[in-house]
Order: structure tokens, then C-alpha cells, then sequence
């Protein structure tokens, strides 16, 4: 009997060291791997040209891919808790990364990045990112669930991501980052308050700011006088008549949408690779239409439903309000983030220049998108660990 419970003990300990969510690890392990394989696809050509070496974008993407998933499994064993250690300190350090860009020469208008030497740089506003999920849900369990539905608790979780998304319009011109941002905090918030009478309110309310905004630009606005946001809403409504300029890019990644039909014209065989601008980054997402067809680009979509459906269990189970919320944050950035991407590829909406999560090319993306995903697995392995104890304590 003492060795029956000795075996039984050890088995337990095991779980409680061993325990990960493998099938959230394996939707995203599958998504970078699709990443890699349509991104040397799409940049192949382009990189033989530009740099006289097909796999040039594919061997960078690896390199930010390994550390990546390095820093995930590094921050998979640390108790999520300690993240409410550096809130604050990852508040100020956010702050200050945007800060910096002002020392860096604006590139068509903005200063998105901070170059360190010739060959390494970072982009401020991916960082803001990570920084909000852990401030605002740091923020969200010390105000506590009653007292958000007072108008002070409802409104102080968000004036960080307040803070935060207008210095990323007004000095790094990133408004579509600073977006993200606050609907990374307003999902958290919504998550965490259980009244949802005025979360219908400023959602109608934005709904209508938005048709009164684009009813000004066409009849209103005066061309010569508008900013490129305005031109971009013109594009949005009527990009044939901007083919030649503004509305290039949205044109050609239709036609690729277009010439893909449903199963796709196989995968390297796109031609408007070639021609469609920011085609790893932004404009993936119509490669894949044309390589893979309807029934890739449908795919690709099932997979990132199954991946919030996962997170959205985690969430479900979390071991307390601050796991939930720091998983909350995360699925908010992914899930506005793949429907912003997709929606401007298929110009459903204006350009926002928004990369699709774990596919599209881009190092600061990645790394701080597996950092998160290592934190979303700390709370399912802690969550897991809490089952077992319970039980032991049952039993």
C-alpha cells in the first residue's frame, strides 16, 4: 500500500513539473511553420534581386523564430504572477522606447522603429503591447470587479492605453498600433466587468462616429486639405480610381485574392508577388489567397479560431482574475489583429498597415507575440497545477 502511494505521489509530482497545453503549442508551432513556407514563397524572387539571396527574409524570419520560441518557453515556467512585479517598470520602459523614436529620422512621415547600428531594429509599439496586457490587468485585479462598474473604476484601467495610444499617433504616426492598443485594454475590461449596458453604448456610439467620420471625407472634406488617412477612406471606397497611386496596393493584392479561386495556383506559383507592395508584411494574406486559393485562405482562418478557441478555455479556467485577464489581453491583440489584416487585404475597411500574427514578416512582431503566448501557457500550467492539488487534497 505505501509503495502503491509512493508511486501515485511521484506520478502526480510529474504532472505538476510536465503539464503544458500541447494544443495550443501545436497551433502555434503549425502557424510559424506555414509562415516560414509562405514567406520564403512570397520574398524568394524579390530577395535574388535585392540582395542576391532567395532565402535572405527566410533566414532572418528563422533567427527571430528560434528566439522566440527560446523566450516563450522561458517565460512558460514562470509563474505568471510575477508579471504583476513588473507592471509598473514595464509601464515606464513603454513610455520611454516610444520617447526614443524621436531621436530617429522619420521614414514617409513617421518614426516607427529604433535602429541600434546598421543591421538591428525594433518597433516601440509591439513592446506597448505587452506592456498594456500586464499594466491594465495589474491595474484591473487591484480596482477588483465591483468597483468597475462605477464611471472612476470603469475609466482608470484605461487611461494607460490612453496614455500610451496617443503618443504612438501623434509622435510615431502609428495609429493603427495605437487602435490595437486600446481595444487590447477595453477587451480586458469588458472580460472583467459584469455590466454590459455601457459597453453597447460606446460600441453603437463608435459605430456612428465612424459613419459620420467617412460621410465627412466624401462630402465634406476638402481633397487638397485632407491628411493620407482621409486619402486612405477614398481608396477604401473607390480604389480604381487611385490605381495609378494610392490605391496600388490595395488593387493588386484584390487581383490576387481574385486569381486564386478555390484551390489556388499551387504554392510558389503566385505572379503578384511580384508586383504587390509589402507583400510579406501587410499583404500575405493575398498570397495565400492566390497560392492556396479560398480553401487555404479558409484554412488559415480555422486555425486562428481554434487558437482563441484555446485561449479562450485557458481564460475559462485561469486559477484567478489577473490569469485571466493577462490571457484575455492576449487573444484581444491576436483576434483585432488577424480580423484588421485580413479586413484591409480584402478591403473591407481602409489600409492600416497591420501584419498578420505569426505569418507575416517582421522580428519585433514575433518575439513579443511568442513572449505572449509563453505567458498564456505560465497561466494553463499553473492552472493545471491547481487541478492536481485539489485533487490530492480530496483524495
Amino acid at each position: 500500500m505505501k509503495n502503491n502511494t509512493s508511486k501515485k505521489d511521484r506520478a502526480l509530482q510529474g504532472l505538476k513539473q510536465n503539464f503544458n497545453d500541447y494544443s495550443l503549442l501545436f497551433i502555434v508551432l503549425f502557424l510559424l511553420a506555414f509562415g516560414l513556407v509562405l514567406l520564403y514563397s512570397t520574398t524568394s524572387y524579390r530577395a535574388l534581386i535585392d540582395y542576391e539571396d532567395s532565402g535572405y527574409y527566410l533566414k532572418r524570419q528563422l533567427a527571430f523564430t528560434a528566439g522566440g520560441l527560446v523566450l516563450m518557453g522561458l517565460i512558460t515556467v514562470i509563474p505568471y504572477r510575477f508579471w504583476r512585479f513588473l507592471s509598473i517598470p514595464a509601464f515606464l520602459v513603454a513610455i520611454g522606447l516610444i520617447l526614443l523614436t524621436l531621436r530617429e529620422d522619420p521614414v514617409n512621415g513617421a518614426r516607427r522603429w529604433l535602429h541600434f547600428g546598421s543591421k538591428i531594429s525594433f518597433q516601440p509599439s509591439e513592446a506597448a503591447k505587452v506592456a498594456i496586457i500586464i499594466f491594465t490587468a495589474f491595474l484591473i485585479e487591484i480596482i477588483g470587479r465591483r468597483r468597475l462598474q462605477t464611471i472612476w473604476g470603469f475609466l482608470l484601467p484605461m487611461v494607460p492605453a490612453v496614455i500610451i495610444a496617443i503618443l504612438l499617433w501623434k509622435l510615431t504616426n502609428n495609429l493603427s498600433s495605437a487602435l490595437i492598443i486600446l481595444a487590447i485594454a477595453f477587451g480586458m475590461i469588458f472580460v472583467a466587468c459584469p455590466d454590459y449596458k455601457r459597453f453597447v453604448a460606446l460600441a453603437v456610439a463608435g459605430v456612428v462616429g465612424c459613419i459620420a467620420g467617412v460621410t465627412y471625407i466624401v462630402r465634406m472634406a476638402d481633397p487638397a486639405k485632407m491628411g493620407f488617412r482621409s486619402d486612405r477612406v477614398l481608396v477604401w471606397l473607390d480604389p480604381q480610381s487611385y490605381a495609378g497611386d494610392t490605391g496600388y496596393q490595395t488593387l493588386q493584392a484584390l487581383y490576387a485574392i481574385g486569381s486564386g479561386g478555390i484551390f489556388g495556383k499551387g504554392l510558389g506559383q503566385s505572379m503578384q508577388k511580384i508586383v504587390v507592395p509589402e507583400a510579406q508584411n501587410d499583404m500575405i494574406f493575398s498570397i495565400i489567397c492566390e497560392e492556396l486559393g479560398f480553401f487555404g485562405a479558409i484554412s488559415i482562418m480555422v486555425l486562428f479560431i481554434l487558437l482563441i478557441w484555446r485561449f479562450m478555455l485557458v481564460a475559462g479556467n485561469a486559477q484567478d482574475l489577473y490569469g485571466a485577464l493577462i490571457v484575455t489581453g492576449v487573444v484581444t491583440h491576436i483576434a483585432v489583429q488577424v480580423v484588421l489584416n485580413i479586413a484591409v487585404v480584402t478591403n473591407t475597411i481602409p489600409n492600416t498597415g497591420v501584419t498578420l500574427p505569426f505569418i507575416s514578416y517582421g522580428g519585433s512582431s514575433l518575439f513579443l507575440l511568442l513572449a505572449e503566448i509563453g505567458m498564456v501557457m505560465s497561466v494553463a500550467r499553473r492552472t493545471r497545477i491547481a487541478e492536481i492539488e485539489a485533487t490530492e487534497a480530496a483524495g
